[in-house]
C-alpha cells in the first residue's frame, strides 16, 4: 500500500522538475547558440551543444519517471523503478558524447586562426552560470527528497552545464583582454570545460550501474536497517542485511534469529514487528523480505 501511493507523488514531483529543466535548457541553447555564431565564440557553440544535450537527456528523464512511476505487475513484480538507473545510464552517455563533439571541434578551432569573441558573449555566459545554477540547486533539491538517482543526474547535468559556462567566460575574458594572439583561449576552455562534463559523466554512470546490479547500498544506510531490525522485541541477532535500491524506493532482505522454541505464528509476529519498525523510520523501503531461524 505504501508503495501504490507514495509513487504517484513522487513521480508527479520529479516529472514537474524536469519539465521545468527542459524549458530552461531549450531557451538557453538557443541563447547560447544565437550568441556563439554572431560573437565569433565556439566556447559559447560549444556551451549550446551541452545545453542541447541537457535537452535530449531531460527528455529522456522524463520518460523514465513515466515508465518507473509505473505500478508493479505480473511481469514486474518489484516495480519499474529500474528504468530510473537505465536512464541514469543515458544521462551519462549522452554527457560522454556532448564532452567528446566539444573537444573535437576545440581542437579543429585551436589549429584554426579566428576572430575574438565579441563582449557581449560574457553577458549571455553571465546569465547562463546563474540560471544553471539556480536550477542545479531546485532540481537536486527535487531529487533528494523523493530519493531519485535519476533526477539528482540530471541536477548534475544542469551543474555540468554552468560550469562549461563559467569555462567559457574566463576563456573570452582572457582572449579579450590578451587581444590578438589570445584567440584561442576561448577554444582551450571549451576543452577544459568538455573534461568536466566527462567527468561528471562518469560520477552519474558508476552508481547507476550499481543499482542495475544490485549493489548493497551505502554502509551507513545498510547498518541503520541492520540495527532497526535488532532493536525490535523479540529478535535475538540480526544474522545478514541486505539491500537495494529500484528508482526511488527501496527493498531489504534480512535473516533475524528468534528464540528456538517460538511457535511458528510467534515467529511470524516478531517478523512483521521488524518490517514495521524499518517502515516507520525509513519509509522508503516499501518492501522487506525477512527470513526467520531460531537462535
Amino acid at each position: 500500500m505504501e508503495h501504490q501511493t507514495a509513487a504517484p507523488a513522487t513521480g508527479h514531483k520529479g516529472l514537474k522538475t524536469t519539465l521545468i529543466g527542459i524549458i530552461c535548457s531549450t531557451l538557453l541553447a538557443l541563447l547560447k547558440g544565437i550568441g556563439g555564431i554572431l560573437g565569433h565564440s565556439y566556447a559559447l557553440i560549444a556551451d549550446a551543444i551541452e545545453s542541447t544535450a541537457d535537452i535530449f537527456s531531460s527528455a529522456m528523464l522524463w520518460l523514465g519517471l513515466r515508465w518507473a512511476a509505473k505500478p508493479a505487475d505480473d511481469e514486474h513484480p518489484y516495480g519499474h523503478g529500474k528504468a530510473e538507473a537505465l536512464v541514469s545510464v543515458g544521462i551519462a552517455l549522452a554527457m560522454l558524447v556532448a564532452a567528446v563533439i566539444i573537444v573535437i571541434e576545440s581542437i579543429d578551432k585551436i589549429r584554426t586562426p579566428h576572430e575574438t569573441p565579441a563582449p557581449f558573449t560574457l553577458i549571455i555566459l553571465a546569465v547562463v552560470v546563474l540560471v544553471k545554477e539556480l536550477l542545479y540547486r531546485f532540481v537536486l533539491k527535487t531529487g533528494k527528497e523523493i530519493e531519485s538517482g535519476a533526477v539528482k543526474a540530471d541536477a548534475s547535468h544542469h551543474r555540468s552545464d554552468a560550469i562549461t559556462s563559467g569555462a567559457a567566460f574566463i576563456g573570452i575574458t582572457i582572449g579579450l583582454i590578451g587581444g590578438k594572439g589570445y584567440e584561442m583561449a576561448d577554444d582551450w576552455a571549451a576543452v577544459l570545460a568538455a573534461v568536466v562534463i566527462a567527468y561528471n559523466a562518469y560520477k552519474i554512470f558508476r552508481p547507476a550501474v550499481g543499482e542495475l546490479l544490485d549493489e548493497d547500498m551505502n554502509p551507513e544506510l545498510n547498518r541503520k536497517i541492520f540495527d532497526l531490525a535488532a532493536a525490535t522485541e523479540g529478535v535475538v541477532n540480526v544474522e545478514k542485511c541486505h539491500t537495494r535500491k529500484m528508482g526511488t524506493f527501496n527493498h531489504a532482505d534480512l535473516h533475524i534469529r528468534v528464540k528456538g522454541d517460538l511457535s511458528v505464528r510467534e515467529g511470524h509476529d516478531i517478523a512483521h514487528a521488524v518490517k514495521a519498525n524499518i517502515q516507520k523510520d525509513a519509509p522508503s523501503y516499501v518492501d522487506v523480505m525477512i527470513h526467520v531461524e531460531p537462535a
